[in-house]
């Protein structure tokens, strides 16, 4: 079998730039798990939904008064952390589901966990530092209510973000060592470098070895005009 094309992310036919990445979570996901991914991947979409929201707030901010320090900051993070985020936690999550694979299941847990940190310092909202979280929003409305009003979908969303990835999180690990999986099972993928070339579904389902057919006898030719000797 051909290799399969690469379908994501999917980009208009104009542009001169192909996909990266295979993604068909009914071919690659086992259907117990496909419902698991497929909401870490609308985890991924809410949170690069919410950097899009972020950016028309900080606007907002900077248009009623505050510098332009935090608009600038808010298109680097939609820039940066959007790929990032895919490349970095998702795709071991889908790897790890897809393979059982359990280094890419520690690379999930430890990226995750600094999404989670990310979210929460995000959704408090340091001034300067290009996110209007709950501590920007409220303190504004002194200055603008309105713009303040406009910040407070970022904070909500920043919120919500870093509490659906706390629950992946939990959920992920919990199935995890229910299964077995450990830190050493990592360690062992590391080491043999089964890692970097996980096997396919393809080929996990034909590793079975039945018995093969027999090899059935010459068929015997006979004498024509039915003379037998």
């Amino acid at each position: 079998m051909s290799d399969q094309a690469n379908n994501f992310p999917p980009l208009p036919k104009f542009i001169p730039l192909r996909p990266c990445f295979y993604q068909n979570f009914d071919e690659d996901i086992p259907v117990d798990y496909r419902t698991l991914v497929r909401r870490i991947y609308h985890l991924w979409l809410f949170y690069c939904l919410t950097l899009v929201v972020n950016i028309v707030a900080c606007l907002a901010w900077w248009i009623a008064g505050s510098n332009g320090v935090n608009f600038g900051f808010a298109i680097l993070w939609l820039v940066l952390f959007s790929p990032c985020g895919y490349i970095c936690w998702f795709r071991p999550a889908y790897k790890a589901f897809r393979s059982d694979s359990s280094f890419n299941f520690m690379n999930f847990f430890f990226v995750c966990g600094v999404q989670f940190v990310l979210s929460v310092i995000q959704a408090i909202g340091i001034s300067g530092w290009g996110a209007c979280g709950w501590l920007a929003a409220v303190s504004f409305f002194g200055t603008n209510a309105g713009a303040a009003i406009v910040m407070l979908f970022p904070a909500v969303m920043f919120t919500v973000s870093a509490v659906a990835t706390a629950l992946a999180l939990f959920r992920v690990h919990r199935w995890y060592r229910g299964a077995g999986g450990s830190f050493q099972k990592a360690q062992d993928e590391w080491t043999s470098g089964t890692w970097k070339s996980p096997p396919s579904r393809e080929a996990q389902y034909s590793n079975f070895a039945g018995p093969t057919l027999p090899q059935y006898p010459t068929v015997p030719s006979y004498p024509s005009g039915g003379q037998w000797p």
